[in-house]
């Protein structure tokens, strides 16, 4: 893992991110330097407060939008060995409304940064691919889905990500840069922002802790894998050494639905008041679950958060939240 090497420069793009940030997290823990980029749009400061309160000159943060020029110019001077690639426009919806923006973001982006990596010699690309878009809609008899099972996304994100994928190896053979292609599942945890794209279960923990009624679009017998952060933090730090040249599920091989998940934060959340259903949303898929076993040959990684104690921590994190604010108010 990249704990057994000496401390080195990285750089996380999206770093401040619910993702990306508990990864920083990590690669400071572990004595590396950390670069961030993010432009701010949908990360924030707040879940680099920890960080910045503890890393001193191991963590510097650059306000700057992966799009630019300018971040290949950042990277080639800040010459990273390692960067982490999480910045995205990362909601499914957004995408089919704009697909334009979507792959401006996602594509153009991804090759500022791969050009930025040429120039700065570094050694690994870890790109957050994902698994619930990569794949569109398999079969029962398909699930949990291999990374063998061919490459066929519903939704403009999906087809950007593998589009970032087929760079990534484009890149490899060209010019020597190593990859290794994280397809995550759901992830979720208490960073996650309950008014943000793509946080079912920030959003469900939130809207229960303060009382409103939880909409579940379709008839919620929709499944997904939901992998907690901080388990796909750990397969980050395991790919900046591992898995060369591959893509490698991020998930738990168990599908959850979304009524079982509805119940799950409900029980945490101790109400047993019953969601409100709207429409089903275009561009989505019905079932999805990954097969984590490549990760497990090749990263030595497995996840290991049970989903109720995942759904715990973050409905604990929204009470506080909210107990807070409320205090504010009051006074």
């Amino acid at each position: 893992m990249l704990q057994e090497l000496a401390a080195m420069r990285t750089m996380v793009t999206g770093g401040a991110g619910f993702i990306g940030s508990t990864l920083v997290d990590r690669l400071l823990a572990e004595g590396h330097e950390v670069d961030v980029i993010d432009d701010l749009s949908t990360g924030s400061l707040a879940n680099l407060a920890e960080a910045r309160a503890v890393a001193g000159r191991s963590l510097t943060i650059h306000q700057l939008d992966v799009r630019l020029p300018e971040t290949s110019d950042l990277i080639a001077r800040r010459r990273p060995k390692v960067i982490f690639h999480l910045a995205a426009q990362a909601d499914v919806r957004v995408s089919v409304m704009d697909p334009v923006l979507d792959a401006d973001v996602n594509v153009i982006g991804s090759l500022r940064v791969l050009e930025g990596a040429r120039a700065a010699a570094t050694e690994r690309v870890v790109f957050a691919a994902s698994g619930g878009t990569l794949y569109g809609e398999s079969d029962a008899g398909e699930l949990p889905v291999r990374e063998s099972q061919p490459h066929r996304p519903l939704s403009p994100y999906g087809v950007s990500k593998k589009s970032v994928i087929d760079y990534l190896v484009a890149y490899r053979e060209l010019h020597a840069l190593e990859f290794c292609a994280l397809a995550l599942a759901n992830v979720y945890g208490p960073r996650q922002d309950p008014h943000g794209e793509a946080g079912v279960v920030a959003i469900f923990a939130d809207a229960l802790v303060r009382g409103e009624r939880v909409h579940i679009f379709g008839d919620g017998h929709q499944t997904r894998d939901y992998v907690y952060v901080d388990d796909v933090v750990d397969a980050f730090a395991r790919a900046a050494t591992k898995g060369g040249g591959l893509v490698c599920n991020i998930g738990t091989g168990i599908e959850t639905s979304v009524n079982d998940l509805y119940h799950a934060i409900a029980a945490a959340a101790g109400t047993d008041a019953d969601p409100v259903h709207a429409p089903a949303r275009n561009g989505e898929v019905l079932r999805s679950c990954l097969d984590p076993s490549r990760a497990q040959i090749h990263l030595g990684w497995r996840p290991w958060t049970l989903l109720s104690d995942g759904v715990a921590a973050v409905v604990e994190t929204a009470r506080r939240r909210y107990d807070a604010t409320r205090g504010a108010t009051l006074h």
